[in-house]
């Protein structure tokens, strides 16, 4: 059955806790997002690792040896290679992965990949709204000495979350009774329909809307802060990547662009200044 009332939910539950890119280069994919974004790559040793999974790399950001975390990035498994683009993919926290799998069933979506636990790190499954969507869900176990996280419009931090749905209303739906998500505001788009700000602990997180006809299939996508966005469309064209939209200012003042890295994952930047 699932879990409705707030009470029965955990203050991390439905909260966006990390980014994972798949691609088919991480050498040439980590010189790129280190000159674009900023971020350090350290390659991380997975306690019970074995020789047939592939390396996994960290994205941090700052100086010392316990740096924030903004994601990870690994080349594509064995299982997926030739199968998927390259691609970057959000993770959800849950209080229960195996229930959160229940629940995303009860209510139309579906299970990628089985609950499988990632010794030292928590316990994960991808998952696909009704739409098709896809997300990963994590209970992660709490590190012993943890960095401080980055503010959400700290340079090198995920700074927005945008669904691009089969349905806007529909999908929301579904997201607020997995996710415990709330409604902050709607953005009319015209045309487009309705951007429904959504918010996770009273926090905006991101926004949603029924997909444009110009994106294929129903995804999440993620913007990365920068400083200046001119300034890092530069060095996006200058490394290899291509700008795709933008740029474009946002309700707000914000400034966007999306693109694609050089092995052709889909990203998006966003900065408070041309």
């Amino acid at each position: 059955m699932l879990q409705t009332a707030s009470n029965t939910r955990s203050e991390t539950h439905g909260k966006f806790i990390w980014c994972e890119l798949i691609t088919s280069d991480t050498k040439a994919a980590g010189d790129f997002y280190s000159t674009v974004i900023g971020w350090k790559v350290n390659e991380m040793s997975m306690p019970g690792e074995t020789g047939s999974m592939p390396a996994y790399f960290l994205f941090e950001m700052g100086e010392g040896d316990n740096c924030p975390g903004i994601g990870g990035m690994m080349d594509f498994p064995p299982e997926l290679e030739g199968k998927l683009p390259p691609n970057w993919t959000g993770y959800v926290a849950v209080d229960d992965v195996d229930q959160t799998c229940r629940d995303y069933v009860a209510h139309g979506g579906h299970v990628q990949r089985e609950p499988d636990d990632i010794p030292g790190v928590g316990r994960f499954a991808v998952v696909a709204d009704p739409h098709g969507a896809v997300l990963c869900i994590m209970t992660p176990i709490p590190p012993e000495n943890p960095p401080r996280e980055l503010a959400a419009t700290d340079p090198g931090n995920v700074g927005w979350r945008e669904l691009y749905a089969g349905d806007g209303d529909e999908a929301f739906q579904f997201y607020a009774k997995i996710f415990g998500w709330t409604k902050s505001h709607d953005v009319d788009m015209g045309p487009m329909g309705a951007y429904r700000i959504f918010a996770h602990g009273g926090e905006i997180t991101g926004g949603m809307m029924t997909r444009p006809e110009g994106v294929p299939v129903p995804c999440w996508c993620y913007y990365f802060n920068v400083e200046a966005i001119d300034a890092a469309i530069e060095r996006v064209t200058a490394g290899g990547g291509e700008i795709v939209n933008g740029p474009v200012e946002v309700p707000g003042g914000n400034w966007i662009v999306q693109a694609l890295d050089p092995q052709g994952a889909f990203f998006s930047l966003t900065a408070a200044k041309r």
